[in-house]
């Protein structure tokens, strides 16, 4: 017989996470706070990689042309890791850089780096060359494993380059019997760095450590027995995940390359740009089961139209991810793709935060539409007002939250992660929401004034800097312009200095020489008129339109 309800859930949940559970938790220091922890989590991604040899021949990385078991990764792994630290004097602490479009030899790349103890860089991959420039004087890798449209400029710029395409198949098959590393790593060294746009300047490093990671793993872990608790027969290791979002970014690194690397499960890439025809075939041809998608996806699976035409019967978990989406927006998608009717689940998270923060269930959102859902296991959630003090339900302010998932911090930039963590690890994530008096999230409005253009993040502040260096710019403001497709689009309101004569276009390549191509305005007004401000002197965004 299944279980069902509130209740019954929360007794699945205290018998797995109680005393002697497979989740058992308990309350242990972390980088000085005391927070729940996965009692039985791994001690690094080293053991975590170890262990998932025993899944053998199983498909670990699956793409359109290629499968690599669960043998032959570790068997790459082990080679690469013995060559970048023989060769090129890799150990731990080190940097290792990625910057790649996605392709098994990104994660190739990554299980090597931490095997070693190093520090797994990875670069955005359609950032412009001053933003790679910044990214590189910050981290400082040891080497960067590229691929061809990055690699020239890398090699150009001084940087020990490894092609993705030319080096990596030989030297991942260079030592077939060498056995992977043996290391040893505290929990709280750092393993993994990814970037956050900036509220001003450029992208901040956010440095995950291997607690981080396998605490991740963990969460993931106990999804798929809380599955098997309400009645989902399915074993994890015949689960096969889509990963259709850069490698660079928490979706489809920490959740869902790293955890299911532990759960034995198949990882299958789509490998170029999002194309819905190609991905629903690989869907099809390859038995997908669940896939993570940020709203632009879903919205060209809803432009597509013929999806009866495909045989998507595997698909048994679809989820949204990386941008907001309102209900109007689900309940289409719900009516339009047949997968996401009784599937469909919801979810926030920062790169800060490394997964989810809370996560809306098919009945959260049918109960509550707009809601982001509950807390996640181990995760803390508080609303607070200007001066800390924690709000009661029902009231907005600021979201903070601590976990044993939350970064350690912005990589060498202490100012910085001293304003976003605070005592106690609390995490300020910046965005203002509410907790209702079930417990569910609700967010009122994002972070600053971020833009979220296709599930990738802009700030205006990044690109108001770049448009106020030229030399006829005044001043100017940057909006999000509503798009059917992306969500988002980039607009700016740009006032010019007496006398000054710029066009768009010159303004357009301006900032293309300077931003990664999502972040460049695509709507402008020119215009000779003030922006209006606020007594104190404040932009007064709301009042301006393009």
């Amino acid at each position: 017989m299944t279980a069902s309800g509130p209740q019954a859930a929360q007794e699945i949940v205290s018998r797995l996470t109680g005393p002697g559970g497979e989740f058992e938790m308990a309350v242990d220091d972390v980088l000085g706070a005391r927070l729940p922890v996965f009692v039985h989590r791994a001690g690094s991604l080293g053991e975590v990689l170890s262990a998932s040899l025993r899944h053998g021949d199983a498909d670990y990385l699956v793409t359109e042309h290629d499968r690599l078991s669960f043998a032959e990764h570790g068997a790459a792994v082990a080679s690469l890791a013995r060559v970048l630290r023989t060769g090129y004097g890799v150990g731990p602490g080190d940097r290792v850089g990625i910057m790649a479009a996605n392709s098994p030899g990104w994660i190739i790349a990554f299980w090597a780096t931490v095997s070693l103890g190093a520090v797994a860089v990875g670069y955005n991959a359609w950032w412009s060359p001053r933003e790679t420039e910044h990214a590189l004087g910050l981290t400082t890798p040891t080497v960067v494993v590229a691929d061809h449209k990055r690699a020239p400029a890398l090699r150009e710029a001084g940087v020990t380059v490894l092609s993705v395409e030319d080096d990596l198949p030989e030297i991942t098959r260079r030592h077939p019997d060498t056995p992977l590393p043996d290391v040893t790593v505290a929990e709280d060294d750092p393993a993994v760095i990814l970037f956050t746009s900036g509220t001003s300047g450029m992208a901040k490093a956010v440095v995950h450590t291997h607690r981080n990671l396998t605490s991740v793993i963990e969460y993931h872990r106990f999804n798929d027995a809380m599955a098997r608790a309400f009645g989902d027969p399915t074993d994890p290791t015949a689960r096969r995940y889509l990963l259709a979002m850069p490698l660079f970014h928490i979706a489809s690194l920490h959740n869902l390359a790293i955890p299911r690397l532990a759960t034995g499960s198949a990882v299958v890439m789509n490998l170029g740009r999002f194309e819905a025809d190609r991905v629903l075939r690989l869907i099809e041809s390859e038995r997908v089961t669940n896939w993570g998608a940020v709203p632009t996806m879903a919205h060209r699976l809803m432009e597509h139209g013929d999806l009866a035409s495909y045989d998507l019967s595997s698909l048994t978990a679809f989820s949204l991810a990386s941008a907001p989406s309102s209900p109007e927006f689900k309940q289409r998608l719900r009516e339009t793709v047949p997968f996401a009717k009784n599937s469909l689940v919801d979810s926030y998270g920062l790169t800060e935060s490394a997964t989810a923060i809370s996560v809306a269930t098919p009945a959260d959102l049918e109960q509550a539409p707009g809601t982001l859902g509950r807390p996640v296991i181990g995760v803390e959630v508080q609303i607070r007002d200007e001066t800390g003090a924690v709000l009661p339900p029902g009231q907005e302010g600021e979201v903070c939250t601590r976990s044993a998932y939350t970064m350690a911090g912005y990589f060498h930039d202490p100012e910085a992660t001293a304003r976003t963590i605070g005592p106690d690890r609390w995490l300020h994530t910046g965005d203002i929401g509410l907790l209702d008096e079930q417990g569910r999230l609700r967010l009122a409005s994002r972070r600053s004034d971020l833009i979220l253009r296709g599930g990738e993040n802009v700030y205006p502040t990044e690109v108001e800097y770049v448009l106020d260096e030229h030399p006829a710019v005044a001043e100017c403001v940057v909006l999000g312009v509503d798009h059917p497709d992306l969500g988002q689009e980039i607009g700016a309101v740009v006032v010019t200095r007496d006398g000054a004569a710029v066009t768009e276009r010159e303004l357009t390549e301006f900032c293309r020489q300077r931003l990664a191509h999502f972040k460049v305005p695509c709507h402008w007004r020119l215009t000779a008129s003030a922006l209006p401000r606020n007594a104190t002197g404040k932009i007064i965004r709301k009042t301006i339109t393009l």
